[in-house]
């Protein structure tokens, strides 16, 4: 126990935070950006172990976004003053939509063209899985770019890309990876219809 310890405690880290962030996360809960942050840096570290580069590269990126979220959700400054608001959940309009599912293919072209070069060019093995790497991670920055602006929608996307990715885990046998996942494709249907709710209520009290 102690050698498999000692083999898989970052991702075991990893894993744990991430479900801390997936629940503060499902409750609209602002700490969930601290605690994805850490989540972040831990897989950015089993994710270039593994060779699943876009995937590395995407975790710097939700760094980022943790800081953003984290500032977007706790409100606006008004005067130099900052004033705390409970960021309000709202639905994207068909355009939205478009924008968004655009933004993922084109996304996806650049990541795995990336993938195909950057590697031999860096001296670095080649990736493995390159579309399916693009893909996730494409889909990921474009949902939790989402998650940050509060939008009801980018749960959807995170359960498709959950649902690939546990494939994907599995098949370079990152099996607790793939437990969470698992639980990530579920808690993302119950994400979804919880802050559905929430929004529809808040919208009713509203007017």
């Amino acid at each position: 126990m102690e050698s498999w310890l000692q083999q898989y405690w970052i991702e075991l880290a990893g894993t744990i935070f991430a479900i801390i962030y997936l629940s503060l996360s499902i409750r609209e809960n602002i700490w969930l950006w601290p605690v994805g942050f850490l989540t972040s840096f831990f897989y950015l570290i089993v994710f270039f172990q593994s060779r699943l580069y876009a995937d590395m590269g995407l975790q710097f990126y939700y760094l980022v976004v943790s800081v953003y979220g984290w500032f977007h959700w706790m409100g606006q400054r008004k005067n130099g003053v900052l004033v705390k608001t409970d960021l309000p959940t709202v639905s994207i309009v068909k355009m939205q939509w478009i924008v968004y599912l655009l933004a993922i293919g084109i996304l996806i072209i650049f990541i795995y063209i990336a993938l195909i070069f950057l590697p031999g060019m860096l001296d670095l093995p080649p990736s493995d899985l390159p579309l399916g790497d693009a893909f996730t991670t494409a889909a990921s920055i474009v949902a939790t770019w989402m998650l940050a602006r509060k939008f009801l929608e980018n749960w959807l996307i995170w359960i498709v890309v959950n649902a690939f990715s546990l494939g994907m885990y599995a098949y370079k046998g990152l099996y607790i990876t793939v437990f969470l996942f698992v639980i990530y494709t579920a808690m993302s249907v119950v994400g979804y219809y919880r802050w559905k709710r929430h929004m529809l209520h808040n919208a009713t009290v509203n007017v």
